[in-house]
């Protein structure tokens, strides 16, 4: 039987190590990324959402980079859209 070449064991220790990294690190970011612009596409005016520092709000208009959230009554802030962390159920406002 031949013995494998150690700069073949290395090579190929390396493109697996390199493969893990890519299915257990990149590959689920680029899924997670994905699905916030899609999130960010399908936003519409009253959607109740939460931003990334845990302001719960109600969008009240949509910009091409920022949106209007309505925060309490006669209270607005202008965010980026890239702040918007998720889109709550519409069930949590009428409660």
């Amino acid at each position: 039987m031949n013995q494998l070449n150690p700069q073949l064991v290395t090579l190929l220790y390396v493109v697996g190590l390199f493969a893990l990294m890519y299915f257990l690190l990149i590959r689920p970011q680029q899924v997670r990324q994905k699905k916030h612009q899609e999130m960010l596409r399908n936003l519409k005016v009253n959607d109740p959402v939460v931003t990334v520092g845990g302001i719960y709000g109600t969008i009240v208009k949509i910009k091409e980079d920022t949106v209007v959230l309505r925060v309490a009554d006669n209270v607005r802030i202008e965010v980026l859209k890239n702040a918007i962390a998720q889109v709550r159920p519409r069930e949590e406002e009428e409660k």
